[in-house]
């Protein structure tokens, strides 16, 4: 009987040993990963975060977009904390825990507003928006009040789409244990699309909020898989991007 109870010890020092690991492994090193992207250059704007869509639609900013919990309406406005004034193009996207956590500029030119809003209250965890992803159940948002009610950084880029000045925002949401949430870039800063410009710390959630200009499309859907730099969410239509992931299609 001693044997067997030191055995069952030692086989929970082990497996308690290994998850140690395994979490200072995530934590330490994994989670800061920041790999090479194939940035595709050209009049459209890219994903800020790696992901999962969780909603992708076209409204007035005032119009209620979204119903998060308990029926409450959603609008851009109330999700980018400002009065945008013309109809826009709003993009969500889930970031897991265990996804790259660096954001990437969605158009070239230079960042012309920062600003970070506190928690409406404590921050929520977004473990319903995590399992909906998982799961693939939609819509995706369900029952995720972190939408309207967690802090966020709302970072305003502008620059140029098919020679015209455009702007567009990029709302980062942090998580119930977010530690920070980072923008590298200073007002004025010039970035390039597709460059990092800043990162949430732990599972979080970004969304991009684009002018609805003549001829766009949305390229992505609700469940897609998204990649930073890489993944066109919206661009003009008949650029020969496939309207499923948002990729150029291979010429092989």
């Amino acid at each position: 009987m001693e044997t067997a109870l030191i055995a069952v010890g030692i086989i929970l020092a082990v497996c308690l040993l290994l998850l140690a690991t395994a979490y200072m492994f995530w934590r330490y090193y994994w989670f800061w990963r920041n790999p090479t992207r194939n940035v595709p250059k050209g009049d459209h704007f890219l994903s800020p975060a790696d992901g999962t869509v969780v909603y992708a639609k076209r409204a007035a900013p005032d119009e209620p977009i979204i119903s998060c919990k308990q029926g409450k309406a959603v609008s851009i406005d109330e999700i980018a904390r400002d009065k945008l004034g013309q109809p826009k193009i709003l993009v969500g996207i889930f970031m897991s825990p265990f996804g790259v956590h660096y954001n990437r500029a969605p158009i070239g030119g230079c960042i012309d507003y920062s600003r970070e809003y506190p928690a409406e209250g404590k921050n929520l965890h977004m473990g319903s928006m995590h399992w909906r992803c998982l799961l693939r159940r939609l819509p995706i948002y369900a029952n995720s009040p972190h939408i309207t009610g967690n802090n966020r950084r709302v970072t305003r880029f502008r620059g140029a789409f098919k020679g015209e000045d455009v702007c567009c925002y990029v709302v980062q949401i942090g998580g119930g244990s977010v530690h920070g949430i980072d923008v590298y870039a200073k007002i004025g800063d010039p970035v390039e699309q597709g460059a990092v410009f800043g990162i949430i710390r732990i599972g979080s959630q970004v969304d991009l909020i684009v002018p609805d200009l003549p001829d766009l499309e949305i390229r992505v859907s609700p469940g897609d898989r998204v990649v930073a730099g890489e993944t066109i969410l919206v661009a003009a239509g008949q650029t020969g991007v496939s309207p499923r992931n948002g990729r150029e299609p291979s010429h092989a």
